[in-house]
């Protein structure tokens, strides 16, 4: 159990969690919501804005669903969205954007299952390796940005947005928590959310050369691509968010947006916000761990797999729904493919080592759908309390875009299992899927709604 710890990614979740407080008890995210009610003058703007932020922060999903939500919601409820449609935004934008950063907690967690298969030279790069291929991921927010352009909602969403523009979007928001009792300094501005996570980002890149030897002795490494492939992820990224956490305190307390006490204070608030990720985190690492050197569950899948006679061009797929399977009963795309990763990346070597990318894109895009459209999921409930949303009208108003794009992203898969791995092509499968089956939608809801 202890050999499965990572306790690198345990301290950057615990900085990031008292960055992420910092930040909200200084005043700077309400600052930024302050600003951009005033400069927003339209719903699709209000729509639009709320999904750039969202993609912005893509260090941490719990950091993104906390941040968007109270920033936001003053915005989106003056033009009327729905609770509803922004915590489908806050939702689509938080796991599938963390899932494709490659500074990102979950780049990290990706990275330490990935080292323990032993498969690849460089964790980092095998994560960037998976980033094109992430069809859930990056078609989940193609449909965000599509849908806050367009309007062309449907099913549920479409009736939520409709009854929030006949009345007060309050009066749809059946349930919910609001952030009206956080503690946060009036005189903050919007820089004291913005320069910490630019350091944190800068701090990162620049981590990631240090532990991957770009200043190092040996010269093959001085190029800064070579010098990522060959970094220490995890390690990284604690340097980085202390060197934002010491930012952080260099800009609040001397301008007295609040006491050392008071940084103190929120930063072991901030420990106590990642404690249920890092549990998790535990526990996964526990389970898959066991799976792995206890019960051998990679070389018994792998034996089956290979004895079974089936073809590889249908591997992608099949792991796609298995993870997606998992992650939504389990509630955490962490755990899924902790547990998985282990166990497909032997078996996809075995029957055909081109699709090792593929099937590995597949394991954690079938985990992010999972943990997005899980109702038991972390995220799913962040965000629905986030936009005050009632959850279970969160759950049922998303599940439906969440589907599609699961559907879509499966014939995606099909496509690159059956072509050998050729990206245009799973590409264009997947956006004609989508697309089409969105537009489709819309047009027939609109045309029934016109009859009655």
């Amino acid at each position: 159990m202890i050999d499965s710890v990572d306790f690198s990614i345990l301290m950057f979740m615990i900085l990031l969690g008292m960055i992420v407080m910092l930040m909200q008890e200084s005043g700077g995210t309400r600052a930024y919501g302050e600003w951009a009610s005033s400069h927003l003058k339209s719903k699709r703007s209000a729509l639009v804005t709320t999904s750039l932020l969202g993609a912005l922060i893509f260090v941490d999903d719990y950091f993104n669903c906390l941040t968007v939500g109270s920033v936001m919601r003053p915005v989106t409820d003056k033009y009327k969205v729905s609770r509803a449609k922004l915590a489908y935004i806050i939702d689509a934008t938080a796991a599938p954007v963390c899932i494709i950063a490659p500074i990102s907690s979950w780049a990290a967690a990706v990275g330490s299952s990935l080292k323990d298969t032993g498969a690849f030279e460089s964790e980092l790069g095998a994560f960037v390796a998976t980033i094109p291929w992430n069809f859930y991921a990056i078609f989940s927010l193609l449909l965000v940005f599509f849908l806050c352009c367009t309007d062309f909602d449907f099913g549920p969403m479409r009736r939520a947005e409709e009854q929030a523009s006949r009345q007060s979007v309050d009066a749809t928001a059946s349930g919910g928590t609001s952030d009206d009792k956080l503690k946060y300094n009036p005189n903050g501005t919007t820089w004291d959310m913005l320069v910490p996570l630019g350091a944190l980002i800068v701090f990162a890149v620049m981590a990631l050369m240090y532990t991957g030897g770009y200043w190092g002795a040996d010269a093959k490494y001085h190029t800064f691509m070579a010098a990522i492939g060959n970094s220490s992820a995890s390690i990284s990224l604690v340097f980085a968010s202390f060197g934002a956490l010491i930012v952080a305190l260099l800009m609040y307390v001397p301008r007295k947006l609040m006491t050392f006490a008071q940084f103190a204070e929120g930063s072991v608030e901030g420990m106590k916000l990642m404690l249920p990720a890092n549990i998790i985190l535990i526990l996964a690492w526990t389970l898959s761990g066991v799976c792995r050197d206890l019960l051998s569950a990679p070389q018994f899948m792998q034996h089956v797999v290979t004895s079974s006679g089936m073809g590889a061009m249908f591997l992608p797929v099949i792991v796609f729904a298995i993870a997606a399977f998992l992650a939504f009963s389990m509630g955490t795309a962490w755990g899924t493919f902790g547990i998985l990763i282990p166990i497909v990346v032997p078996i996809v070597e075995v029957l055909d080592p081109s699709l090792t990318v593929v099937v590995l894109s597949a394991t954690l895009a079938g985990s992010v759908f999972g943990d997005h459209c899980s109702p038991i999921s972390d995220t799913t409930i962040l965000s629905s309390a986030g936009a005050g949303c009632a959850h279970i009208e969160h759950v049922s108003t998303q599940l439906p875009y969440a589907l599609l794009v699961a559907g879509s992203a499966g014939v995606g898969y099909l496509v690159a299992g059956v072509s050998g791995g050729s990206l245009w092509m799973s590409w264009l499968a997947t956006a004609v899927v989508l697309f089409g089956v969105t537009i489709f939608l819309h047009v027939k809801e609109g045309r029934s709604a016109a009859k009655a």
